[in-house]
């Protein structure tokens, strides 16, 4: 399970998100309903990954693979999950990848999820 996986990964709360971006809380969670940022359950408590932002907003790549990933049957956690797990077809750790600008390797490797 993603919270598992989450183990020694840097995650944020909604108000360490509304603090870090300067949004209301009600933002923050529109952020997480529209797919801009992903976020699980851990001990009851809503948390995104650091990862997930880039220069003191959302990551722009991430909306879209989060949206393809939810096309191909995945959850929010099974895609943060997917998003943290080393990918051959990436050619390494898809987070890190759509960090580095390589957006177009990581969708490949998503797309062919669905078939």
């Amino acid at each position: 399970m993603a919270e598992n996986f989450l183990t020694g990964i840097q995650t944020l709360t909604v108000p360490e998100l509304t603090e870090r971006l300067g949004l209301a809380p009600s933002k923050v969670r529109r952020l997480i309903e529209d797919h801009h940022l992903a976020a699980v359950r851990i001990d009851g408590v809503l948390r995104v990954p650091a990862a997930f932002l880039q220069g003191g907003e959302p990551l722009s790549s991430l909306r879209g693979t989060l949206l393809v990933l939810r096309d191909a049957g995945y959850s929010e956690e099974e895609s943060v999950e997917w998003l943290f797990t080393e990918n051959d077809e990436v050619g390494g750790i898809p987070i890190e990848a759509l960090q580095n600008g390589r957006k177009s390797a990581v969708r490949r490797a998503t797309q062919s999820l669905a078939f």
